[in-house]
């Protein structure tokens, strides 16, 4: 054998080395298929939260005050006093008498009920702090509908997070684990 048969032996040989090496490495990356696939939209999905509250406020209220006499003595008495020096001014002799006795007891009468008169108007005001559960709304972003584009299909996957622009693909399967993120050391 010649050298120059050797030789393009051995570059041949190194050829198809070569060009096989390629062309399996190219295969199994046509076979693996793609490693992205490609976002086209993102929606967030939100849902309300309730979140209850006490509300409160002071307010003015008008009450009866207490009553200090119950039994309106000193109206009942005053008026006794006076009806009595009433009726003593009519009348004559044994007259006198009914007439004051009678003056007394109206005037007793009348001084009791405009003692209560007065006590129902008797009025205080005090401040009350009234309360009451109140709800606020709020929205929570609890996912996102992502539109996507692999093998020239389009469809919607729901995620806990918002991937970008592209989703990774493994084994033909999208990777819907959110990206793990470093953690900065506090110094």
């Amino acid at each position: 054998m010649n050298q120059s048969m050797i030789k393009g032996i051995a570059i041949g040989g190194l050829t198809m080395v070569v060009l096989t090496a390629s062309g399996i490495t190219g295969y199994k990356a046509m076979k693996a298929g793609p490693r992205f696939a490609e976002v086209r939209g993102v929606k967030e999905v939100t849902e309300t939260v309730h979140a209850p509250r006490q509300e409160c406020q002071d307010v003015q209220v008008q009450k009866q005050a207490p009553v200090k006499d119950g039994d309106r003595i000193v109206g009942t008495v005053s008026g006794g006093v006076v009806g009595g020096l009433l009726g003593s001014t009519l009348g004559n002799g044994r007259g006198k008498t009914v007439t004051t006795v009678a003056g007394a007891a109206a005037g007793a009468f009348a001084g009791n009920q405009v003692q209560k008169k007065l006590q129902e108007r008797d009025q205080v005001t005090t401040t009350e702090t009234h309360c009451k559960t109140v709800s606020d709304a709020s929205k929570k972003v609890v996912g996102y509908d992502v539109t996507y584009r692999l093998d020239g299909k389009e469809n919607v996957v729901r995620m806990s997070f918002n991937p970008g622009q592209q989703i990774p693909v493994k084994d033909g399967h999208l990777v819907l684990t959110p990206p793990e993120t470093k953690k900065v050391e506090a110094k």
